[in-house]
């Protein structure tokens, strides 16, 4: 199934949005129309998608890694030591 105009806009925006004036967050809202933690959510569960890999590889191998490490750093953080 290829993706959906709106996953296109979420990769893309991911892969340029240092390019935007102000916080991210701003950005977020003002060009996707969306609530910062929906498109991390929405963003999270597209990087699993063979169509995101096929569409920007390199930018979802990046996310994937940088994902992959926080949620290493959770579980090492919430081990009793």
């Amino acid at each position: 199934m290829p993706l959906s105009d709106r996953d296109r806009a979420l990769l893309d925006f991911e892969g340029q949005w240092h390019r935007h004036v102000g916080a991210k967050e701003e950005a977020i809202r003002a060009e996707l129309g969306l609530a910062p933690a929906r498109y991390y959510q929405l963003l999270d569960r597209l990087i699993d998608t063979v169509e995101a890999q096929r569409h920007d590889p390199m930018l979802v191998k990046r996310l994937r890694r940088r994902r992959d490490e926080s949620e290493s750093g959770h579980a090492t953080r919430s081990m009793p030591g």
